[in-house]
């Protein structure tokens, strides 16, 4: 599998962090389906897709929780999870949503029950150069110009790299809502952003 590197950062004193996102092969989706069906008994198919989806649950997470380290423990409830489900179909079932899914669900009741405000939080991660630091303050800035709904939209397609269908599934709505409340962000970040294009 290749990688790409991608960095998805934010302002008020926030860095998100470094996301890398596996390009799909043909049989991925198998793949990971039958991965998460062998990670109840299997550690070492827990770990596969613990690599394989860290950074994009991640990027879910704290896309709801606006929190780093809220966002952190999100990532390891959502991986115990994984360990616990019981009826997933290896041979119908969407792999990479399913895990999203989880992670949206965990990420939502985590951001109840501790209630956190968004606040300026200390910068997590500098980077190579003060550039990186400057554009994650930016993009962070930008991202709280939206909704929710909005920033989870923008995440899960940016960052986790998803289908639009992929997304309606995860978010529970029709795929031409996704679609609307993409386009919808990408407007106001533009806006926001100060591009006329």
């Amino acid at each position: 599998m290749e990688a790409d590197i991608k960095t998805l950062a934010g302002g008020d004193g926030q860095i998100i962090t470094v996301f890398t996102q596996k390009k799909d092969t043909g049989d991925t989706g198998n793949t990971v389906n039958q991965l998460i069906s062998e990670c109840a008994q299997s550690k070492g198919s827990l770990e596969k897709l613990y690599v394989m989806f860290k950074d994009s649950v991640f990027a879910v997470a704290y896309s709801i929780t606006q929190d780093y380290h809220l966002s952190e423990d999100c990532v390891a409830e959502t991986f115990v999870r994984l360990t616990q489900v019981k009826r997933f179909s290896a041979s119908k079932g969407d792999g990479k949503g399913f895990i999203l899914t989880v992670a949206r669900n965990v990420a939502l009741e985590y951001r109840r029950r501790f209630k956190r405000e968004v606040a300026n939080d200390i910068i997590q991660n500098y980077g190579d150069d003060e550039r990186t630091v400057e554009d994650s303050i930016y993009i962070n800035q930008l991202l709280k110009q939206l909704n929710d709904q909005q920033r989870q939209t923008v995440v899960l397609k940016c960052c986790a790299d998803m289908t639009f269908k992929q997304i309606a599934k995860v978010m529970k709505c029709p795929e031409s809502t996704v679609k609307s409340r993409y386009k919808k962000a990408l407007s106001i970040l533009k806006i926001k952003a100060g591009d006329d294009e």
